[in-house]
């Protein structure tokens, strides 16, 4: 048989279900409704779905945890309008056709509000609705649509500082490029979220403003239609097409009220990892204080005569008792904490085991391991490290090693992490085979605002300085967090505080980090590829520790090892002539040049380098050639060559360009060695490791004084 093929367009609509055909759908039918004459039954159907619709709109707002999470909803707050002018469109023409028939004429739901709802009287209709539709429009419409109109004009301004923010994170290891275009289309939705709530308020305006015109069209042209046409009273008109036209007003300014509230919800409140009701609920009961004034006065008030005294009294003494039990709760909650820390502390140490007893002779099961990398933090900081608590700072963890991997060539040891009470409660401290290198503080559950160095303002809260790299800083309050980005500040969580600080100082030590391990499993990977290249260099040509030398002595100078295949290769032409990791890491240099260049002047083809004045460079060569390769520098003209190159560095660095010192290749391992510490920021490169195709550009020497 020939199979029949579907057009392209068909094919995407089967691939995307009914889906794609729900909003044409609902296009045509509200069309339809303002055209076609409904049965009263259809529009019973219609009036219900309506407030079926408002009410889950509204619960979907009060569980809406961030706005983008409902980022529908200018949308569905145009249907909705849609949809209630449709059907006041429909109503009013079979209010009109068919009134004079009774009042269930438009149908059960519009009698049922027009009857049970006001009472039959059309003068408490006619207030109810005036008093809903001033309150639709008059507060919560307009009140929503000014803090949307904010809200944009904010989320405007604090998006160049989230941007810096993410930059910041992706720079540090701590998200990849998939994470950090998802969080800047977030941004971007955010404020057209916002722009898109300010237009779509506006609808609702008009609802109200619509809904007020249709219902006065209605009654006055229900009079003259049963007057004229159908030979009835005014009396009797007045109250048949009366009651009928202010049912379905209040049938339709119900849902937009609803509407309005959930509208109201979602741009008023401040985003964070709870919802609507759980922020009132732990917010505004957070402070027995409140409750306990709050309860003194109302049972005050209680012991008035005349007053309703047991609803004040019962009312009082629970808001009384409710304090109580919120301070109580409030006072063992850090017992509670710290005895959690202890026992988890404990259970570290201890690894599930009991305590030896003072019989039980020592063996070689008491000699502990030493980590490689290890990270301790306070009680405080235990939530960002636990599996069960959500700890967050894991999955950094694990993005910084796989970042590390993939930048500098290896897969750096595990992080052991352990709490340690003898911390401070917010401290952490990062250890490097058992010995600290770094340590800080981060305060859970508030915000790090880092000065670059552009931000404007200063901002409350506790001054410090970043742990990683020593930028002034001050710790905020989450409601300063969009404030603070719209000064220009970058701010960053508490994890991101300490993961940054842990890849700067992995970063650092790289070298030390690459053990014999290490590189044993490096070319065990690479021997997967090219197991030929590997079996010929090693132990073959050169032995696995002096291989170690070489790459650690590469990573020392902040040069990658990503590229191996060339490493081994250079390695394998050159160990036949030597065996010294020194001048088999200045060989290998050479041919990591291009990689090396493109490391510190990413995407330039002309470099603009610093240079040693003509007069040194031959002072210092002179040195070179009577004391050999282990000569050093005399102890004046080391503190000036250091002076010279620190201030030339500096210099660089305010121009925005890379501080490299370009020199002989004879001289490049004396100065990098002596350099690295006096100005850990210059990079010393040798003429030998540019490639021919970049052009040099000299900005500055470094000399001795005349």
């Amino acid at each position: 048989m020939n199979s029949i093929r579907l057009p392209a367009w068909m094919n995407g609509l089967g691939a995307r279900g009914g889906n794609a055909l729900a909003a044409p759908l609902l296009i045509i039918v509200l069309l339809a409704m303002m055209i076609l004459p409904l049965p009263a039954f259809i529009l019973d159907v219609f009036f219900s779905f309506n407030i079926a619709l408002s009410v889950i709109v509204l619960l979907t707002a009060l569980y809406t945890v961030k706005p983008l999470d409902f980022m529908a909803f200018p949308a569905i707050l145009l249907v909705s309008t849609m949809l209630r002018l449709s059907l006041n469109v429909a109503s009013t023409r079979i209010v009109l056709t068919e009134g004079h028939t009774g009042g269930a004429a438009a149908g059960k739901v519009i009698e049922a509000f027009g009857h049970f709802l006001i009472g039959g009287n059309y003068t408490v209709g006619i207030v109810v609705f005036v008093i809903l539709t001033i309150i639709n429009f008059s507060v919560v419409t307009k009140g929503a649509g000014r803090i949307a109109e904010v809200g944009a004009r904010f989320a405007l301004d604090a998006m160049p500082g989230k941007q810096m923010a993410i930059d910041a994170d992706l720079n540090a290891g701590l998200i990849g490029e998939a994470d950090a275009r998802k969080r800047r289309s977030e941004v971007s939705q955010e404020a057209e979220f916002y722009g898109a709530m300010d237009g779509a308020s506006k609808y609702v305006k008009g609802d109200a403003v619509a809904g007020i015109m249709i219902t006065v069209i209605n009654i006055v042209g229900g009079l003259i239609i049963g007057m004229v046409q159908h030979d009835m009273a005014f009396g009797k008109a007045a109250e048949v097409y009366t009651l009928l036209a202010i049912g379905d007003g209040l049938v339709a300014q119900l849902p937009s009220l609803i509407i309005s509230i959930a509208a109201g919800m979602v741009v008023s409140r401040v985003a964070n990892d709870d919802d609507i009701s759980t922020q009132l609920t732990t917010q505004l009961f957070a402070r027995p204080e409140a409750l306990y004034i709050t309860g003194g006065i109302i049972l005050a008030l209680g012991l008035i005569p005349g007053m309703p005294n047991l609803v004040f009294l019962l009312l009082g003494g629970a808001l009384v008792g409710g304090g109580y039990m919120i301070a109580k709760r409030r006072k063992e909650a850090p017992a509670q904490e710290a005895a959690a820390a202890a026992e988890a502390a404990a259970a570290g140490a201890a690894g599930g085991a009991a305590a030896p007893s003072e019989s039980e002779e020592a063996t070689w099961q008491d000699v502990m391991a030493v980590d490689t990398l290890g990270l301790e933090v306070g009680y405080r900081l235990i939530p960002l490290v636990d599996k069960t608590q959500g700890g967050e700072l894991l999955k950094r963890i694990k993005g910084i090693r796989k970042k590390f991997a993939q930048e500098v060539g290896f897969l750096a040891p595990p992080v052991h992490i352990r709490d340690n009470l003898e911390l401070k409660p917010s401290a952490y401290r990062i250890t490097l085979k058992g010995v600290e290198v770094g340590t800080g503080e981060a305060m859970n559950g508030q915000f790090l605002a880092i000065n670059p160095g552009m931000a404007s303002g200063t901002l409350p809260g506790i001054v410090t300085v970043d742990p990683a790299f020593g930028l002034p800083a001050t710790w905020i309050d989450a409601t300063l967090r969009d404030e603070a980005q719209s000064m220009g500040y970058t701010v960053v969580d508490a994890g991101t505080v300490v993961a940054t600080h842990l890849n700067h100082l992995i970063t650092t030590h790289a070298s030390e980090l690459l053990g014999r391990m290490e590189v044993q499993a490096l070319l065990d990977h690479l021997g997967k590829e090219t197991p030929k290249l590997v079996e010929d260099l090693v132990p073959k040509v050169v032995s696995l520790s002096t291989l170690q030398k070489v790459l650690q002595n590469l990573l020392q100078e902040g040069v990658h090892i990503r590229d191996m295949r060339t490493i081994i290769e250079a390695l394998s032409e050159y160990a036949t002539q030597t065996q010294d990791p020194n001048e088999l890491t200045a060989m290998v240099r050479v041919a990591l040049g291009r990689a090396i260049v493109q490391q510190l002047f990413p995407g330039m083809n002309e470099l603009s380098v610093m240079t040693l004045d003509n007069r040194l460079e031959r002072l210092l060569m002179q040195a070179m050639g009577t004391g050999g390769e282990g000569a050093g520098i005399e102890p004046g003209l080391a503190d000036t060559i250091a002076q010279q190159a620190a201030n030339a560095a500096q210099q660089q660095e305010e121009l925005g360009l890379s501080p490299v010192l370009l020199v002989p290749a004879p001289l490049r391992v004396l100065l990098s060695r002596f350099l690295r510490r006096a100005v850990p920021q210059l990079k010393v490169l040798s003429h030998n490791e540019i490639p021919e195709t970049k052009t040099i550009r000299v900005t500055s020497l470094v000399g001795v004084p005349m």
